[in-house]
């Protein structure tokens, strides 16, 4: 089985879902497409890992509910016991970023803008998942709220990290901007500073 077979365990674990609340749980755990989710819970069927019940719905289509069975809950309690593999991060956002010198100030502000914008939009969302979660009853750490406590506690640390992290970006292209734009005044004979060439370098 793979990664995306345990993390289908790890979400029935916890409770029972369709295949499409599954979807929406693995988003915050190891993202994946529809058409990799329903094929791989037919093959987990069969090999017996989860069961599934068929939930009639008025004026809808009929839905399947997946449950964990004993087998599953053995093959994930013996996974989480291996050490994990190195994590795999992919970000298009950084492959541009660290590409910035090729953006330009003005395309690279833009784009550290766009990312604080849905850093702010996770946190708020993470914000009220994790404010949830703490009103409810006492929350023990064998209760099956505290695995989902502990990932959206650190999903939302990570998010105030990065953006943190953005606003210094965004200071360090605009003071680069400044400096230039002083600079070449300077040299232009739009704005006198009594400083030589070797105090510009030191300044720069």
């Amino acid at each position: 089985m793979n990664t995306l077979g345990y993390a289908i365990l790890s979400a029935l674990g916890r409770k029972s879902y369709s295949g499409y609340e599954l979807g929406k749980y693995l988003d915050n755990v190891w993202p994946a497409k529809h058409s990799q989710i329903y094929p791989l819970l037919t093959k987990m069927e069969e090999q017996g890992f989860l069961v599934h019940e068929i939930v009639e719905q008025v004026g809808r289509p009929n839905k399947k509910i997946f449950s964990i069975t004993e087998k599953g809950k053995q093959a994930l309690k013996k996974w989480i016991a291996k050490s994990p593999s190195d994590p795999i991060h992919r970000d298009e956002f950084l492959i541009k970023i660290y590409s910035a010198s090729l953006l330009g100030e003005e395309n690279s502000i833009k784009l550290v803008h766009e990312r604080i914008a849905k850093l702010d939009e996770s946190i708020a969302s993470l914000s009220g998942k994790i404010t949830e979660i703490e009103q409810m009853e006492e929350l023990e750490t064998t209760s099956k709220e505290f695995g989902r406590y502990l990932l959206f506690s650190r999903k939302f640390r990570l998010a105030e990290e990065e953006k943190a992290w953005c606003h210094w970006v965004l200071d360090k292209l605009k003071n680069k901007k400044i400096k230039f734009t002083v600079l070449f005044l300077a040299f232009t004979g739009r704005f006198s500073l009594p400083l030589d060439v070797f105090s510009w370098a030191a300044i720069i």
